[in-house]
């Protein structure tokens, strides 16, 4: 079946206890024994549940994988990933990533015997340089969060399986409509569900999707043992909200494309990072490894921090606030808001300035949009 086919069916037919067209929310902790030592398919809702299995078999089929795990937040995911390592074990993570991750890993992973090793993985001679035979992982994150850097998936993950290196790719900016990092050789994808895969900014979670069945029961052992599941209401809304992700993301992938040529030709604005522009320096490569470009990227406002706040202030429609992939337009600012647990030497060291805009383009009429940033430029 094709992509927007998968996303209404995949994992999901009607219920067999009564027919119910859409899967119903099984808001249940325990599921009784047929008998002695004879448990169903469900025993306790950590272990599985109906609702959270629909959603899981749907991910993997959508990301063209064969085990799909999904979890309460985007970092349960992470942190339930990061389970796989042990003390003395080396990881290797790209070093312009989300700030959230970031801080996962200086103040939890390296704190736990596991050495971080910062790099920058746009450059493969880098990362041949940096393994060592205790590597045990490659985190990749592409687009990157928030400087819209992209990693080339495949020739990442063709390197780490020479040297038998587990992969993981963050895969939350593009959402599995437009990129399938399992296709180009990675072990492990992940997403913020609460992002594009949701879509309504009503609902947290997370998810991994993979193809290999030890990897798979691996992950599934600690998401059991850790607990860090999903619940079955959320569950039922990021389905809801998967269905439409196909004619969502085309709304967004449109809309920020649009904005992104407009910004840049404007004489208020020092650059757009935007991997759809041909101005972008690996834009070659968005093309090779996505199929579009998604609705998030960012761009610097000329004249420093002072003016990108004036504009901040002065946005209508676009709502001042952190997270992206909602249906409704929202702009942030990297430096204080979402990569303010980083640091202050790292944000510079990665290239998070002042005077960097991110916005997550939603779905309203582009007129609209337009509208009100060029309202809000007025006052820079």
């Amino acid at each position: 079946m094709k992509f927007e086919t998968l996303a209404i069916h995949a994992g999901q037919g009607p219920d067999p206890a009564y027919g119910a067209v859409m899967t119903p929310i099984y808001q249940v902790s325990t599921f009784a024994y047929r008998e002695v030592k004879g448990p169903g398919k469900y025993d306790y809702s950590r272990s599985g549940n109906p609702t959270r299995q629909a959603l899981e078999n749907c991910l993997a089929a959508l990301e063209g994988g064969t085990h799909g795990f999904v979890f309460g937040t985007g970092m349960a995911a992470e942190a339930t990933v990061l389970a796989l390592l042990s003390a003395g074990d080396h990881i290797i993570v790209h070093d312009d990533l989300y700030g959230g991750t970031y801080r996962l890993l200086v103040s939890w992973v390296a704190k736990n015997g596991i050495d971080v090793e910062f790099v920058n993985l746009r450059d493969l001679d880098r990362l041949r340089e940096a393994l060592r035979p205790n590597t045990r992982l490659i985190w990749t994150e592409t687009p990157t969060n928030p400087l819209m850097n992209l990693l080339d998936l495949a020739a990442i993950s063709e390197i780490a399986k020479e040297r038998n290196v587990l992969t993981v790719c963050d895969n939350t900016f593009l959402s599995p409509y437009y990129q399938n990092p399992l296709v180009l050789g990675i072990d492990i994808v992940m997403h913020s569900t609460t992002k594009y895969i949701n879509g309504h900014s009503d609902v947290v979670g997370g998810a991994l999707i993979v193809s290999d069945e030890a990897l798979a029961k691996q992950i599934y052992f600690y998401q059991n043992a850790m607990g860090t599941c999903q619940g079955p209401q959320d569950c039922f809304l990021v389905l809801r909200g998967l269905k439409t992700l196909p004619v969502r993301m085309e709304a967004h992938n449109r809309n920020a494309l649009a904005i992104a040529r407009w910004l840049e030709a404007h004489p208020k604005i020092e650059a757009v990072l935007h991997p759809g522009l041909e101005s972008h320096p690996q834009h070659e490569l968005a093309l090779r490894q996505a199929r579009g470009f998604g609705g998030t990227f960012s761009f610097k406002v000329k004249g420093g921090e002072e003016e990108a706040f004036r504009l901040l202030s002065a946005v209508k429609l676009f709502i001042l606030a952190e997270s992206l992939g909602g249906v409704e337009s929202l702009i942030e600012h990297p430096w204080t808001m979402t990569h303010l647990s980083m640091p202050e030497e790292a944000r510079a060291a990665a290239g998070i300035t002042g005077n960097l805009i991110r916005i997550s383009v939603g779905i309203e009429h582009i007129d609209d949009l337009l509208v009100d940033l060029e309202q809000a430029l007025d006052q820079v």
